[in-house]
């Protein structure tokens, strides 16, 4: 019997060994029942946070919501909450309690919300049209910034042949009127659609640079004009005038009959 006793003994404190090792306490039940040690800071954990959650009740207009959320909570956890129920931005919330507007950083249980607490919520109109115009306003501005690369990007092939006809005219070579007539249209074009631009900021700059680089584009081909004016002969002026009125205009004629 009391073998039975010393190897019952020796089997239990090695089983504690082992819960030890393993990190979990271990106990001893009536009857010989070794079973691990329940943790109870775990259950007092876990009931805290079942005791934290609360139900606050939301008025807005004329609809209630009942909304679960942690009594440590902040006022802004709880519009972000309402945001979903109620399609209404949380800049533009204002949640009273106790007859008095709650700030965002605020938090339900030092403002001594309960369970069952009622708030009300409102519109706040002056954010929603400050927020609203500020949106308008980082819209144009990416729009002016979309525009002025769109036309960055179109003025530069017209720039590399405003380049190669500088070269042309430097080495003695004639250059067709209509090449420049064509181009500085083109550039001219470029020039009005900068100026129905509206910028701010980084971007105005950014717009006056451009317009200072047509600009620049536009008197270095009236500079060819002048000069190669001078230099062509009579003839070639005469074929290439007729040529730029057949581009500019097309004519129509109508024969008429008369009937008796």
């Amino acid at each position: 019997m009391s073998h039975n006793k010393e190897t019952t003994t020796m089997s239990s404190n090695n089983m504690f060994s082992k819960g030890k090792k393993s990190g979990h306490e271990c106990e001893l039940r009536p009857g010989g029942m070794l079973v691990q040690k329940r943790d109870s800071n775990s259950d007092r954990n876990s009931d805290s946070a079942a005791l934290s959650t609360i139900m606050v009740k939301v008025k807005y207009g004329s609809a209630y919501h009942e909304l679960p959320i942690s009594s440590h909570a902040s006022f802004g956890e709880l519009k972000k909450m309402l945001r979903e129920r109620t399609g209404l931005h949380a800049q533009d919330q204002k949640l009273m309690f106790k007859k008095k507007e709650r700030d965002s950083k605020s938090y339900l249980d030092v403002e001594r919300v309960r369970d069952g607490s009622k708030l009300v919520l409102f519109e706040k109109i002056e954010s929603r049209e400050r927020r609203m115009l500020e949106t308008l306003r980082i819209a144009k501005k990416e729009k002016a910034s979309k525009s002025l690369k769109e036309i960055n990007h179109q003025v530069q092939p017209l720039a590399h042949k405003v380049s190669a006809l500088e070269a042309g005219a430097s080495t003695g070579g004639v250059i067709a009127e209509l090449d420049i007539e064509s181009l500085t249209e083109n550039l001219m074009r470029m020039l009005i659609t900068l100026n129905e631009i509206f910028a701010e900021g980084d971007l105005k700059l950014q717009k006056s640079e451009q317009v200072r680089r047509v600009q620049k584009h536009i008197e270095t081909l009236d500079t060819l004009k002048m000069k190669r004016q001078k230099n062509v002969p009579q003839k070639i002026k005469a074929a290439e005038e007729q040529q730029l009125k057949h581009w500019d205009s097309v004519v129509v004629t109508t024969k008429w009959e008369t009937f008796d």
